[in-house]
């Protein structure tokens, strides 16, 4: 492919994500929205294809990955039907932009990243929090050693989720279609900006339960005492049972300096050794630097598309060998599998140790 060639993008799944996905793909630079893929191919699938201006392949996804002008398959089906639209475009020699998360088992992950290496095409994943600028920033401080020794790493992530929301759609907090409730739908974004940011985690010990919700197995809520390999302490606290939901922190503090993210603003930014670009970044990157919330505190809609388009033009950038891939399958995995070691210590009583040998057994947690 010509390094200016504009590639083309087909979405599979036509939820509520889907409509962020399309907008993303038709503001990006480099590619372009192709065709869009339901099973079913009802009324909010015909009504996006049209509002989008492309063809919709209803039920026949061969010949969706037959289209020619298609190059990413973006994945936003239910979570833990990821892996096998996955390998399909994999071994018809399409690359994939997948959904948080990557899938709800290892073992599902571990056949995504087999099956795309096979045939030797990229696989990505979606976690667009990444790309947020008070977000680099604290990234660009990790990496310069201005924090020193790491100490205290937090996570809080304080949601709402009406019952409507999980009584739309049967998938929803079940643990063979959704892989989990607050921690594996709503807080893995968190999760993984935390693990990105502090380091590989060494063990977990975890409450978990479903406090507030009728009608769903999983969890939501869910508090984790985490243990870093670096020595770091901290914790881990995801719920969709806060009203009316508040945005997301995430604490990251050490012997030189510490730093503390709320909805993507830097609310605390300060270093035992000073740099004349400290008050430029707290101020331009502080509170007030959002105009309105789009983290999806009390709401999944409530959240922008600009993070989706940066990932997506990162995307066709690698694949053009411009750029390293900001998020790739091995990445994707890492935060599912923090998750399920949480499960597992909510579930069983006891410290969990990571990295997981396998996939723990899962069973409801009430209500």
């Amino acid at each position: 492919m010509a390094s200016s060639r504009s590639f083309g993008f087909g979405i599979v799944g036509l939820g509520v994500i889907a409509d962020f996905h399309a907008r993303a793909i038709q503001d990006m630079r480099g590619g372009h929205l192709a065709c869009l893929f339901s099973n079913s191919g009802g009324s909010n699938a015909k009504a996006l294809a049209r509002r989008c201006g492309v063809e919709l392949y209803a039920g026949d996804y061969d010949a969706f990955l037959q289209h020619p002008d298609l190059d990413v398959v973006v994945i936003a089906t239910p979570s833990g039907v990821h892996l096998e639209p996955v390998v399909a475009a994999a071994k018809a020699g399409k690359h994939v932009v997948c959904e948080k998360p990557l899938e709800i088992t290892l073992e599902r992950c571990s056949q995504m990243i087999r099956a795309c290496k096979r045939a030797g095409v990229q696989l990505g994943g979606i976690f667009q929090s990444r790309t947020g600028a008070a977000v680099q920033a604290i990234k660009r401080a990790l990496d310069a050693g201005r924090f020193g020794k790491l100490t205290v790493c937090n996570a809080i992530i304080p949601w709402h989720r009406t019952q409507a929301y999980y009584d739309s759609g049967a998938w929803r907090g079940t643990w063979e279609l959704d892989g989990g409730g607050a921690l594996m739908n709503q807080s893995i974004h968190t999760i993984d900006l935390l693990q990105w940011l502090a380091g590989p985690i060494r063990s977990v010990h975890a409450l978990a339960g479903n406090l507030a919700h009728k009608r769903i197995d999983v969890e939501d809520t869910a508090v984790a005492v985490v243990r870093y390999k670096s020595g770091a302490l901290g914790t881990i606290i995801g719920s969709t049972a806060v009203w009316p939901g508040w945005p997301n922190e995430i604490h990251i503090v050490g012997t030189g300096g510490s730093a503390c993210l709320r909805g993507g603003e830097l609310v605390h930014w300060d270093f035992v050794d000073k740099k004349s670009t400290d008050a430029r970044i707290h101020r331009t990157l502080g509170p007030q630097s959002q105009k309105t919330s789009r983290w999806g505190a009390g709401s999944p809609t409530s959240i922008g598309t600009e993070g989706h388009q940066w990932q997506f033009e990162n995307f066709v950038r690698h694949l053009r060998g411009k750029a390293p891939l900001l998020v790739d399958g091995v990445e994707a995995r890492k935060s599912v599998e923090i998750i399920l070691g949480i499960y597992a210590s909510a579930l069983s009583g006891e410290t969990v140790n990571l990295p997981l040998k396998r996939t723990p057994e899962r069973h409801a947690f009430g209500k």
